[in-house]
């Protein structure tokens, strides 16, 4: 599945009371790069609600200046969820910043689960299996 990557420049609103970014707004935005992925894989961003965020791991902090580059794929889709992992890189780090996954529903006009009809080929990878494998756990 495609991967979307997202960019956002870490400026001095972003900062919390130590000078780095403030978890809440990486957060934000990681559940809005992943809200993107999605609607842009069903075309419906209307039908989509987030229903949970699956241990979103801060790792190093980003600073003022840093670009933040927020890396989605979908790595699950049940019959209404979907669920995308994402992770976080700034330029200069070698680690993550944050990771983690998140899972949408499809919703009908009065709010009721319904089937999105997507399905995920084959993982290409190594990698890609063990991230689906860890969705796959998440989803319990």
């Amino acid at each position: 599945m495609e991967k979307l990557t997202v960019a956002h420049l870490v400026k001095s609103e972003d900062l919390n009371h130590h000078g780095t970014l403030f978890a809440g707004r990486m957060a934000e935005w990681f559940v809005e790069a992943c809200f993107i992925q999605v609607a842009k894989i069903t075309g419906n961003p209307e039908s989509i609600v987030c229903l949970k965020l699956h241990g979103l791991q801060f790792r190093i902090p980003a600073k003022r200046g840093d670009i933040v580059e927020i890396e989605t794929q979908l790595v699950r889709a049940g019959r209404t969820s979907l669920t995308v992992y994402g992770k976080s890189k700034a330029a200069g780090h070698t680690t993550n910043l944050a990771d983690g996954f998140i899972t949408f529903v499809c919703v009908n006009e009065a709010g009721e689960a319904i089937p999105h009809n997507l399905i995920l080929d084959p993982p290409d990878n190594e990698q890609e299996a063990n991230l689906r494998q860890e969705a796959e756990r998440l989803k319990g």
